[in-house]
């Protein structure tokens, strides 16, 4: 099962985590300057609980913000 929000399908995002070397030019240095970038993937908050869609009783993975808007029912 994948994990995305059975409600408004919120997924995982994939960025970059940035890794800077370098004295800033504010405090008198010649500046920060990129030195590795590496993969990486920005999960949301899922739980998985028992929630009542189209009348059926299902187990689905729902974000938390769905779940403090009240746009489930739960089971």
């Amino acid at each position: 099962m994948l994990k995305i929000c059975a409600i408004c399908g919120k997924g995982p995002l994939r960025g970059r985590s940035v890794v800077r070397k370098g004295l800033a030019k504010a405090k008198g240095g010649t500046g920060q300057k990129i030195v590795r970038t590496t993969k990486r993937k920005f999960l949301p908050n899922l739980q998985k609980i028992r929630i009542m869609l189209d009348n059926h009783l299902r187990k689905a993975y729902v974000c938390t913000k769905c779940l403090k808007k009240g746009r489930i029912q739960k089971a």
